[in-house]
């Protein structure tokens, strides 16, 4: 597999109480073409800082994170933005739906962002999660395993070459959780998306093709 993201001496720090609290400390991660990471560490370990960093969302105090030869670090908002319709996508534990749009704008919305809308990929994402009969439905409307099928759904209608997910089935129940990670992990191998997953589920865990370990703000 061809690498696709490679983070190079990443710090980060936050003040607390005036006094520096070293988050990340001289991490390095790679991450290759259609490959499932998972990240693990205890709460407080910098795990999702990390998956925040490698996606864009956050800035490290030092280091670099290239993704297709294009410094994430470097790059400003707009630039970014730009990024994040293309190549990057984010499935979050409290689901992010729109709550004014239904099931079916809400999948379909980042490609009205990009000027790109498609009905026929919003409706093959609508089969492939299994939310046919839910496109007209609000998010208030769902339960939350469709409220996560949707947000994966979303994620993935631009087909970006990186899925980053924090907890993704945190909010779920065992049966939700159970489904909605075996739907993600099956579309993720068919849209040949690399997938990068913060998780402290050793089960989940163990489904990836390698795992990142973080104690204390440093690969274990």
């Amino acid at each position: 597999m061809t690498q696709l993201l490679k983070a190079t001496n990443i710090h980060k720090s936050f003040a607390l109480e005036q006094k520096p609290i070293n988050v990340l400390q001289d991490v390095s991660v790679e991450i290759k073409q259609a490959e499932f990471v998972a990240i693990m560490g205890k709460s407080g370990s910098g795990k999702s800082t990390l998956l925040s960093i490698l996606a864009g969302l956050d800035q490290p105090d030092s280091g670099s994170v290239i993704l297709n030869e294009s410094d994430l670090t470097q790059l400003n908002e707009d630039q970014l933005a730009l990024k994040r319709q293309s190549d990057i996508s984010f499935v979050f534990q409290s689901f992010h739906l729109i709550p004014t749009l239904t099931v079916a704008e809400n999948i379909g919305f980042p490609l009205k962002i990009s000027g790109q809308f498609d009905q026929s990929k919003v409706d093959e994402l609508l089969t492939k999660v299994e939310l046919n009969h839910r496109h007209n439905s609000f998010p208030h409307q769902l339960s939350g395993g469709e409220k996560q099928r949707t947000a994966i759904a979303r994620a993935l209608v631009s087909q970006p070459q990186i899925l980053f997910a924090d907890e993704p089935t945190g909010n779920l129940d065992e049966k939700n959780a159970n489904s909605v990670m075996q739907l993600l992990i099956d579309l993720q191998k068919e849209y040949q998306t690399a997938l990068v997953i913060v998780t402290h589920d050793p089960a989940i865990a163990e489904l990836a093709d390698r795992t990142i370990h973080i104690v204390d703000g440093k690969i274990s």
